[in-house]
């Protein structure tokens, strides 16, 4: 990886993977792989009456209640701190996008789709960050929408058809990947914040806007409201809500340390997790255009981390 330092972003020295790299990196692997192996016990709490959307809900929520218990400061720093709204705003889009797209959806397509971080991160890096677009960083670009318009192009594609979403899945794979490309530029820009205050800040995020949409589609009836508690879901829901927040401990410790594109390339190690583990377990399958498209977006996504410029 092309970084000199934890919290440096200068890499014309030499890079150096000593415990202040290595960690990090660690860190963010941890975090992709519950993310890469989340959709499976997403399922199984689907299988048992559960939408992903009150799933969300629930996880998020016990995981609130640890925080809060252990470090009560953390409401006040969320309440205070504007900046953690914006990260409590794309924590929870992020979360509630990618359990619902993950568990509807081919979770393969779903997880390239939402790893067009390439595209995300280099546009809110120059936004937030002030990261200067050079001749790399267009290319990486170019590669991230040939490679979406591969994945995206219907199979029976004739001449007026566009390699545009065309399902529910499709949609919240992209929209969840543009939200966690802000997440991660957030949480490098908030870096000197205190954690737990972050932590929380995502958490909320997860249990504000999911329920909120479970909500309103409940109420209209186009999905059922969460069954009683009972232990086969109960039990899952509470496994989860641990390694989540495990998880998004690691992946603030991570994405704070580390430059925000060399965190979304870590981060594509969750692709791996993800596709192994579904196609092991019958959640997806790989196709040609899933293998050449997703070689173009992991193609850029590792262009980033050879980039000369980290995050301020």
């Amino acid at each position: 990886m092309g970084t000199a330092g934890a919290a440096s972003a200068d890499v014309d020295n030499p890079p150096v993977l000593n415990s202040r790299v290595l960690l990090p990196i660690l860190a963010l692997t941890f975090n992709a792989l519950v993310w890469g192996s989340s959709w499976w016990p997403f399922r199984q709490l689907e299988a048992r009456g559960l939408h992903p959307l009150w799933a969300t809900v629930f996880v998020y929520l016990l995981a609130v209640g640890v925080i809060g218990t252990l470090r009560p400061r953390a409401f006040g720093q969320l309440l205070r701190t504007p900046a953690l709204w914006v990260l409590m705003a794309a924590s929870g889009i992020t979360n509630a996008a990618f359990n619902w797209g993950v568990v509807i959806g081919d979770v393969v397509r779903v997880v390239l789709l939402f790893y067009l971080m390439p595209l995300w991160t280099v546009l809110l890096a120059r936004l937030l960050l002030h990261e200067p677009l050079t001749r790399s960083a267009a290319l990486r670009v170019a590669m991230a929408l040939v490679g979406a318009a591969i994945v995206l192009w219907p199979a029976s594609a004739g001449g007026g058809d566009w390699p545009l979403p065309r399902a529910l899945p499709d949609w919240l794979g992209l929209i969840g990947g543009m939200s966690f490309a802000l997440n991660n530029v957030m949480l490098r820009r908030e870096a000197a914040r205190p954690e737990e205050g972050r932590a929380l800040a995502m958490f909320v995020g997860g249990v504000v806007v999911a329920g909120t949409l479970a909500c309103t589609l409940a109420a209209t009836q186009h999905l059922p409201w969460p069954p009683g508690p009972a232990p086969g879901w109960l039990l899952i829901a509470l496994v989860l809500a641990g390694l989540f927040l495990l998880s998004n401990l690691a992946l603030q410790f991570g994405a704070a340390r580390l430059p925000a594109n060399v965190t979304s390339v870590v981060m594509l190690s969750e692709v791996v997790f993800a596709s192994g583990s579904a196609i092991a377990l019958g959640g997806g399958q790989l196709t040609m255009p899933l293998l050449l498209g997703g070689g173009l977006i992991v193609g850029a996504a590792v262009l980033a981390a050879s980039g000369r410029s980290g995050a301020h």
